[in-house]
């Protein structure tokens, strides 16, 4: 009862699950132009899910795996039926998540072990993958009801069918770690047994422990987190689409944002986007544009180049972004190689090596 009077309460004030507040970008977060100045590696089609281990990296685009190491191009290594749509690495084992919903692992102890979905493992859109150990592998599967290419959607409808599995390869055997979860996007194992885990719609971070319920460990992020990655003293995590106060009321109008998703193509809708704007169609959202067309590195775009770097108690030291002028936007994964992190913008078309100066 308690309950049901304070979300009616937190509806009438506009507060709570109703408030339509977004965080600002300050402090570690202070916008900066230093994703634009990256030195880029190369121009690729939507790369994604870029994974590394030692100077050897790992990315998708489309239903292709592409592998490179510094200074060669890169090189096909498989292609799939379905789009990848995550990718984990350890040693000699490479996992590939489908948008089928298969998972495939080639290379390593278990090369051939293939996870599809069943009643004891229900993964039907797998969007990150970790490797804990070398028999045990972590799933998120971002939703129940909706596939990866379908991310708008499961936002808009303010989805929270996702969940995080530990599935042992040698037996077969899955865990689940968490239900309930909106979009985990991103897996990082601790070394304490913990897993961290990004939960995209709900704008934070979290860590998964057994018989424990989830443990906030950043709240309230001004853009959607994705990937993670340890580097440096503590972490890199790229967050690939920024909150708006325009999305967060059509979230909360259902009969408009009904119609809207019916009615409009899903590149158009009012929600967020992987790419910067490139037609008139697209909404403006508030003044994104200026005289002679001319888009201001501050306006409320649909799209953002963001990587923030965590220190050990997960706590923002600083950030490297690309504004709303720049193009090298979408980007939910990065790798440290050597001195630099290696990240692909899939909204820019580009594989880029950011020198973080540590």
């Amino acid at each position: 009862m308690l309950a049901r009077f304070r979300d009616w309460y937190d509806k009438f004030r506009g507060a709570g699950e109703y408030a339509i507040t977004v965080p600002p970008m300050d402090g570690a977060l202070r916008p900066n132009s230093a994703l634009e100045q990256a030195e880029a590696l190369f121009d690729w089609p939507a790369p994604d899910n870029l994974v590394a281990a030692g100077d050897r990296v790992w990315f998708s685009s489309g239903a292709d795996v592409f592998g490179f190491t510094m200074g060669a191009a890169p090189v096909r290594l498989a292609s799939h039926a379905a789009e990848v749509t995550a990718l984990a690495v350890r040693d000699d084992a490479l996992a590939t998540g489908l948008g089928s919903g298969d998972v495939l692992i080639t290379g390593g102890p278990h090369a051939g072990r293939n996870l599809t979905a069943s009643a004891d493992l229900p993964i039907t859109c797998p969007v990150a993958l970790s490797f804990r150990d070398a028999d045990t592998l972590l799933v998120a599967n971002g939703a129940s009801q909706h596939s990866a290419s379908e991310w708008r959607h499961d936002l808009l409808m303010r989805g929270a069918s996702g969940s995080v599995w530990a599935v042992d390869l040698r037996s077969g055997k899955a865990d689940c770690l968490a239900r309930h979860l909106a979009w985990p996007r991103g897996l990082m194992p601790l070394p304490d047994g913990g897993v961290l885990v990004s939960e995209a719609w709900r704008s934070r971070l979290i860590i998964l422990r057994p018989g424990a319920a989830p443990e906030p460990v950043l709240t309230d992020l001004p853009a959607y987190p994705g990937g993670i990655s340890a580097g440096g003293a503590g972490y890199f995590l790229c967050l690939f689409a920024p909150r708006r106060r325009l999305t967060e009321l059509v979230m909360r109008e259902p009969p408009y944002r009904d119609r809207m998703m019916a009615e409009i193509e899903p590149e158009y809708w009012i929600s967020p986007s992987l790419r910067p704007m490139h037609s008139y169609y697209e909404p403006l959202q508030g003044g994104t544009l200026k005289k002679l067309a001319m888009i201001k590195p501050w306006a409320p775009s649909r799209s953002y180049g963001l990587i923030v770097e965590l220190g050990p108690h997960f706590d923002p030291v600083r950030s490297f972004h690309s504004r709303a002028d720049g193009t090298r936007h979408g980007i939910s994964s990065c790798a440290p190689v050597g001195p630099r992190i290696v990240a692909a913008a899939t909204g820019g078309d580009v594989v880029f090596a950011l020198d973080t100066g540590a």
